[in-house]
């Protein structure tokens, strides 16, 4: 039987916001398996989406590494791909689609332009929308593309909670990558005072850090979660984001992950792009954006934040 393929590397955010097209995709296609290609980070925890019936890693060595690719190919030769998504939609899986799978049908931005439309156009437009748009192109109905249910990640962390919090919380994720240093606002220590002033220590202030963020998590004066004293894994990471009062945060994986949980928050924009462009506000989760992050105050932050916490 022939199977279907789904190109997602990453980032997280992008992973989480891909999960209702891999929902439709799937059920599409509900006699034939679909497998993710996918980078290691996110491998174990997509493994367990019920939407895909395999994940396959790639590596994503250099281009140049002969011996790799070759071996790629010949893996992916194995499953008998005749149709193959691209939610990517990079230089690389356009590589891909040239030298890797290039006898198997594709799905990607390009085959979704209308004639004369440019993709640089195309690429402006909201993400979510333009998923929509790719799937649709295939003939898939897609009733979960913007409909993202992330329930099957929610596992039980009462025993975290009761060590960090017990009750209700504020989390927060002051982090970024450090390739996107525009994505910071620099002032989240400050903004951890105040709320503890301004809510008289009503709400833990929680934070979630990555492997390499517990140093900077630990001068900033809150509660840093940690599963035996290692970060927490990305299941853990959605629980823990949907078991919050409140979220703030800079535009990263986590904040996707508390939009499409519908959780009350707010995420910080600076220049580098739109929350419109990348799909992440709704009724519950808003955006505050500025021309740069170093210029939005504490005091702005903390008004918004009031507006919407009781």
């Amino acid at each position: 039987m022939s199977n279907i393929l789904i190109i997602k590397h990453g980032s997280l955010g992008d992973l989480i916001q891909a999960n209702g097209a891999i929902k439709d995709i799937k059920n599409f296609y509900k006699n034939r398996k679909v497998f993710l290609l996918t980078s290691q980070p996110y491998a174990v925890f997509m493994s367990e989406c019920p939407y895909l019936d395999g994940v396959i890693i790639d590596k994503r060595l250099p281009r140049w590494n002969l011996f790799y690719l070759k071996n790629l190919k010949n893996n992916l030769a194995k499953y008998n791909f005749t149709k193959i998504y691209d939610l990517q939609n990079s230089s690389r899986t356009k590589f891909y689609k040239r030298f890797i799978l290039k006898d198997v049908e594709w799905s990607s931005t390009e085959t979704s332009l209308e004639p004369g439309q440019k993709k640089s156009d195309f690429d402006k437009d909201p993400v979510l929308d333009r998923m929509e748009i790719q799937l649709k192109k295939s003939g898939i109905q897609t009733e979960f593309v913007k409909n993202i249910d992330l329930s099957w990640a929610i596992s039980d962390i009462s025993r975290l909670k009761k060590q960090y919090a017990n009750n209700e919380y504020i989390l927060l994720f002051p982090f970024c990558s450090k390739k996107l240093p525009k994505k910071k606002w620099p002032f989240f220590k400050d903004l951890i005072l105040r709320l503890k002033q301004d809510y008289k220590n009503k709400y833990p202030i929680l934070l979630a850090p990555g492997p390499d963020e517990i140093d900077e998590a630990n001068e900033m004066n809150a509660k840093v979660v940690l599963d035996n004293n290692q970060p927490i894994n990305i299941k853990t990471l959605v629980s823990l984001i949907s078991n919050a009062k409140f979220i703030i945060a800079n535009d990263t994986g986590p904040a996707h992950i508390a939009s499409h949980l519908d959780k009350a928050g707010i995420v910080l924009f600076g220049s580098h792009t739109t929350a419109k462009k990348v799909s992440i506000e709704n009724f519950n989760f808003k955006a505050i954006s500025v021309e740069n992050l170093n210029d939005l105050t504490v005091e702005t932050v903390i008004e918004k934040v009031k507006s919407k916490l009781n």
